[in-house]
């Protein structure tokens, strides 16, 4: 778990009852309790439509202000505090994220997912906060971690495009020389 979503109190995993409660989203437990994902340091009302989170990354609160406390963000889609979480709060979540997750396959649905938000949302939000989109971002992640690793490392171009979540190798050249000027090769000999 990253130091952002770092815990400082004793997290309880749901009962059965309330694991239920939340793989079926049932409205009848909201303010009887709240869950958090630790994944994403995210926490939602019962009734939340998100996508289902594994039962062994999910804890549970007595309240909002305990989920809180454990510094768990409020959820974008299902509002558990009743109030929206910041544009600029919520564009941070998905950007913190994007760069400890980068060597995933991560799209705009995936975002959207982890966000509690719609894609469609998400895409103009993240656009008017960081200045480009999701995807825009990801790549600049990916490029970025590639020059250190050309820089740093004796792997190969196809190895460092996987390493950096471009299983595409001729899409990693073609995107790395789009973003630097420079193929892949031809900047690490500028690195020499």
């Amino acid at each position: 778990m990253s130091k952002r979503f770092q815990i400082t109190v004793k997290l309880e995993r749901p009962a059965a009852d309330k694991w239920q409660a939340i793989i079926s989203n049932d409205a009848s437990f909201d303010g009887v309790f709240f869950y958090g994902v630790k994944t994403t340091g995210i926490f939602c009302r019962p009734s939340c439509k998100s996508k289902e989170p594994k039962r062994e990354n999910t804890c549970v609160f007595q309240n909002a202000q305990q989920a809180l406390e454990a510094r768990f963000r409020p959820c974008k889609r299902c509002k558990p505090t009743g109030s929206r979480l910041p544009d600029a709060d919520w564009i941070e979540q998905i950007a913190h994220y994007a760069d400890n997750h980068y060597k995933q396959p991560l799209t705009l649905r995936s975002f959207s997912e982890i966000g509690h938000g719609s894609p469609y949302h998400l895409q103009r939000t993240f656009k008017k906060v960081k200045g480009m989109t999701p995807s825009e971002y990801l790549q600049h992640i990916r490029i970025e971690n590639a020059k250190r690793l050309l820089g740093n490392s004796t792997l190969s171009v196809s190895d460092i495009g996987s390493k950096v979540g471009i299983r595409n190798t001729s899409y990693f050249i073609t995107l790395f020389k789009k973003k630097t000027g420079y193929t892949p090769a031809g900047y690490r000999q500028t690195q020499s």
